[in-house]
């Protein structure tokens, strides 16, 4: 559909980032207590003693789900979670969710039951509040819109931008994992469509796979980071793969970043799974997404609160901007790195 002055743009030309871009150019926050609008993890509220943080994400049957091989209640889990990583990501804490479906037809009221069975866990696991929400008719498939509400003290408050020239670039957990783990799924799935009889072989795949259907938001570091007394300088969580987050932080930090392959955290099966696969185990890692992980940088003086930490890695430095953002190989190759993880328009 053109606009109104007859003119059209496909999305596709601008991508989910540019358009966000476009959208954003046209609103200007009037309100003293709209802290941060469109463009970071969560909106930022200003209510006085704390930071109301604010997050909503959908996600639609046939586009970021597909219900031949993800269960209803683990569907429901990562629903919440894909959000309290959100919040997560501006160093808070989830307190509220709302939960919005639009349902076809097709599904039953027992469907509806294991899908927020699935909400409901995620509920007590992250100790946060379903508070309302709404229910509507779908044409088309399942949808779930998700609204998630945090807070934080205002001092440790923590965005995209802020990351400074020889801040040390750290990433939680192992990356990689949720992509490869699609990659199976969708495997099994064409075997399957071949062949009906056929058993889906997953069990020695279960790491990964359970990394695509049950991600898991990182609040446990959020937490330590507190005990610590730890804030980090920008921080971000991986949703669409390492390059195209780093890009984030370093547009909004106005930097550069050297990032060393050789430290960049992979499990022993996503890499196995990769090369059996036939690809790139770092170019997975670097371009994959949905590990929900968390990228940050830290000063250089904070280093030593958290150089033991088993599942925190550092994987780099900030540089200056002019120098972009590089990957130093193994090889110790310098080469500049371009988000290529999976974009919502090119379909």
């Amino acid at each position: 559909m053109a606009g109104e002055s007859g003119k059209r743009t496909e999305i596709s030309q601008l991508g989910e980032f540019g358009l966000i871009d476009r959208i954003q150019q046209q609103f200007q926050l009037k309100n003293p207590t709209s802290v941060v609008g469109i463009g970071d993890d969560a909106a930022v509220i200003d209510t006085g003693t704390h930071f109301m943080l604010v997050t909503t994400d959908m996600l639609l049957e046939g586009v970021h789900f597909d219900l031949s091989y993800i269960p209803l209640g683990h569907l429901g889990y990562k629903a919440v979670a894909v959000n309290v990583s959100d919040i997560a990501a501006m160093n808070g804490l989830p307190r509220q969710i709302t939960v919005n479906i639009g349902l076809s037809n097709r599904f039953s009221v027992e469907a509806v039951d294991a899908l927020y069975e699935g909400i409901r866990f995620a509920c007590e696991n992250y100790k946060v509040d379903l508070v309302g929400g709404d229910t509507t008719s779908s044409a088309s498939g399942l949808v779930i819109s998700v609204t998630a509400l945090g807070e934080v003290e205002k001092p440790r408050l923590v965005k995209r931008g802020g990351a400074q020239i020889n801040d040390i670039v750290c990433v939680t957990g192992d990356l990689g994992g949720a992509y490869m783990g699609l990659q199976v799924l969708e495997r099994e799935k064409a075997a399957f469509m071949e062949n009906p009889v056929m058993q889906p072989q997953l069990k020695s795949y279960e790491y990964i796979v359970g990394r695509q259907l049950k991600p898991d938001a990182r609040m446990d570091i959020i937490h330590e980071l507190k005990e610590l007394s730890l804030v980090p300088t920008s921080m971000i969580d991986v949703s669409d793969g390492l390059a195209s987050e780093l890009l984030h932080l370093a547009t909004h930090s106005g930097v550069g970043f050297n990032i060393y392959e050789e430290n960049i955290p992979l499990d022993q099966l996503t890499y196995h799974t990769a090369v059996e696969f036939k690809l790139n185990p770092v170019t997975c890692a670097l371009n994959g997404g949905e590990d929900y992980e968390l990228l940050f940088t830290i000063s250089q003086q904070d280093f030593e609160k958290v150089k033991n930490h088993p599942d925190i890695h550092f994987i780099g430095y900030v540089q200056n901007k002019e120098k972009g953002i590089r990957l130093i190989t193994k090889q110790q190759q310098s080469i500049p790195l371009k988000a290529q993880g999976w974009t919502h328009f090119n379909r």
